[in-house]
Order: C-alpha cells, then structure tokens, then sequence
C-alpha cells in the first residue's frame, strides 16, 4: 500500500457560502464530515490546513491534527508547500489535496491517486470522468482534461478539448453527444510529490495559467508530468452553493 498524506485546505471567506467550513451538515461542521471521508483511506495521516481559528477551534475538537497557516496565499498550492514545509516532508513524499467543500468524497479515489502517483514518473496526478452532456462540453466551468496513450495529461482547458470538428455542431442541434466522444473533466483532486510542490511556489504564474486560471497549468509550462485516470468511483459534486448545500443536507437526512 502506498504512504502518503492527505491536507484538507479549508478557508473561512467565501464568496456564496461564508464560512462554508462550518456549516452544519446533519449535526456535524463541513470540514468533519470531510475528514472523516478522508480517514476512511489509506492515508498515513490527515491534516486540516486552515488560516482562521474558528476552523482550527472546530476541528481540534473533533481531533482533528491541525496546521495553521498564512492569509496571503495566492492559491490552495502555495498553502499546501506551507503545509508540508512545516511537517518536515521528505521531497519523495507523497500528498493528496482533498478539498474542504467535499463531505461525500469517496476514500477510494483519494487511494486511487495516491497509488497512481506511487507508479509513475510523474510530480502530480489527478482524475477525470467521461462527460455525457454537450452542454458540459462548452460550460468554461466544468475543466476538460486530454491525456496521452500513457495517461500523461497532453493539456486542461476550459474550452471543448478534444474539438469535433464533424460533430460538435450537430450535436450542438440535437443536444446530445454521439457515443463514445472521448471528452473528459477533470476531477479537482490531487496527488503531489513533495518537492513539486516546493518548485511550483517558486516558479510564479506562467501565461498559461493566467489565461486559462487553471494552476495545474504552471507545472506544465516547466515540464512536469501529470498522470490522469479515469476516477474508479463517481465522486458526488462539492459544495460551492446553497443550493448544493441543501443536496448534502438532504441526503444525510435521507
């Protein structure tokens, strides 16, 4: 069984849920019903990486290990290089970022990208399912993710990548894609080896990146490699809205 960590990023601002961490789901905040999907894998040791005490308040007292850090971070990356900065990971350690909005994550996938990372030559690996609709396919906010015949990721995009050029306009018309399109979204989980993450902090923003805002984008830009597998289990979407939040609640009390 591959060693590796698990950091749960959790910051208390955001703009449609404040203090969507805490939000109370079937008697428990967010972020514990996060972590506890999270201990249910493979993981060596689960962190919650915070900026704000009430989160850290709330998960210690769960027993949650905790790791504080700055307010400035740019992106959820630079925070994680704080994290494992401050654990003292060695550079061939492995971490999976699990997101802190997601309380119905599977632990299989956050095994399946740890593993996947443990049998590569990559710095960082991440999932993806199929995409059934045509209205996803063009939605800039479901990412789409290419890979080569090794699952090394050719490019992410928020524009219809692979492009049809025969098909997309009628499926456009009909509203449905032709079976066995190969378009795939990107699942936003991720493993990374630790001195990518180190390196990635250093590196600064690249034009891609900016153009796209799509950080994976960076760690191409400078060569690194990024293995993509199908996810082995559909993870259920996070929560980013009430309307999603309403979802979660409703099917704990289901």
């Amino acid at each position: 069984m591959t060693e590796y960590r698990v950091i749960i990023p959790a910051r208390y601002a955001s703009t449609r849920l404040p203090g969507k961490p805490l939000l109370d789901i079937a008697g428990k905040p967010m972020i514990q019903r996060v972590y506890e999907q999270a201990c249910l894998s493979g993981a060596k040791e689960v962190v919650v990486a915070t900026d704000d005490i009430r989160i850290e308040e709330a998960a210690r007292s769960f027993g949650a290990n905790v790791v504080m850090t700055r307010v400035d971070h740019e992106s959820g990356t630079d925070r994680l290089q704080e994290v494992v900065s401050k654990l003292s990971l060695a550079d061939d350690d492995i971490v999976v970022n699990v997101q802190g909005d997601e309380p119905l994550i599977p632990p299989q996938v956050i095994d399946q990208v740890a593993q996947n990372l443990a049998g590569s030559n990559a710095g960082i690996s991440t999932l993806s399912e199929p995409i059934e609709s045509i209205d996803t396919v063009f939605d800039p906010n479901a990412v789409k993710v290419v890979a080569d015949a090794s699952g090394y990721a050719l490019y992410f995009s928020r524009a219809p990548i692979p492009f049809s050029r025969d098909t997309y306009e009628a499926a456009t018309r009909s509203g449905s894609l032709p079976v066995h399109m190969p378009v795939q979204r990107h699942i936003g989980i991720y493993g990374y080896r630790v001195a990518l993450l180190h390196n990635f902090v250093r590196w600064g923003s690249c034009p891609l990146e900016k153009t796209e805002c799509l950080e994976q984008l960076r760690a191409m830009w400078h060569g690194v490699k990024i293995h993509v597998e199908q996810a082995a289990v559909k993870p259920p979407a996070g929560v980013d809205t009430q309307q999603d939040l309403d979802r979660v609640r409703a099917l704990f009390a289901g």
